[in-house]
């Protein structure tokens, strides 16, 4: 009987360095299985998330995008590596002729199959607009946003795979108590949510009670995972896509 490999303890060999990113990250292979690795030991402190540390936040995530049922988030673990405790994520390989999220001139702007999020002038002043695709597989990413508050979707964090599915990467700054939500998936505010999209919060909320509320007590804190819990509540009642709100910007930047 054949197995397959093992992700958990197998070997963890560094293949490259993520030059562009703000925290340590590296490209690996398990038992020739292609793997991002960040290490915790490579994490910038930050002021506005000092509990924990971001590769938890990044496998809570995971475990609350396998709750909804969705596979937004690639498989996502912690386990030991060459430059200590981190988390290590399955590599994606993107179609290249795909992008779900763009800046294009504003004359350019499609009229079916997009959502146009904001609208302002480039280096040149000429008008552009930051859209993004119209589709069932971003909207369940934009659901997902909403419900771990993700500080920093941006456009470089929605991976458009060759047969259609979107993946989503980069959830280090997710799960705060307070109201963070910094995205460019705003093209649905106010719009009502379909029944498949409120199963999925409601399977979230169900599994708190259980097995997904114990895994990720030990990832995050309690506040944490009460902030959680009435996110999904709300997400419920209101029945709707949010609208920005507070004083901070409802976009990260940049926006790519």
């Amino acid at each position: 009987m054949t197995t397959g490999p093992d992700l958990v303890t197998g070997e963890l060999t560094l293949t490259g360095r993520v030059t562009t990113a703000s925290n340590a990250t590296f490209v690996g292979e398990i038992e020739g299985v292609v793997v991002v690795y960040k290490p915790v030991a490579g994490e910038r402190p930050l002021w506005d998330f000092p509990d924990g540390d971001l590769a938890s936040r990044e496998v809570a995530s995971w475990h609350i995008s396998e709750a909804l049922g969705w596979d937004v988030v690639p498989r996502t673990w912690l386990r030991d590596g060459p430059l200590g405790p981190g988390m290590v994520q399955l590599w994606c390989d993107v179609d290249p002729e795909q992008d779900a999220v763009d800046l294009l001139p504003s004359a350019d702007v499609p009229d079916e199959g997009w959502r146009t999020v904001l609208e302002g002038l480039d280096e040149d002043d000429e008008p552009v607009a930051l859209v993004h695709e119209d589709s069932a597989a971003l909207r369940r990413m934009a659901v997902f946003d909403v419900v771990v508050n993700n500080a920093d979707r941006k456009g470089a964090h929605v991976l458009a795979m060759p047969d259609g599915r979107r993946h989503g990467v980069d959830h280090g700054l997710t799960l705060h108590v307070e109201h963070k939500l910094r995205t460019v998936l705003w093209g649905w505010a106010g719009e009502p949510l379909t029944s498949d999209e409120l199963d999925g919060v409601a399977r979230v909320e169900r599994q708190l009670g259980g097995e997904l509320g114990a895994v990720l007590g030990g990832l995050v804190t309690e506040a944490e995972l009460a902030a959680l819990q009435a996110r999904c509540a709300r997400l419920r009642s209101t029945g709707a896509f949010p609208e920005p709100e507070g004083q901070a910007p409802a976009v990260p930047w940049p926006l790519f």
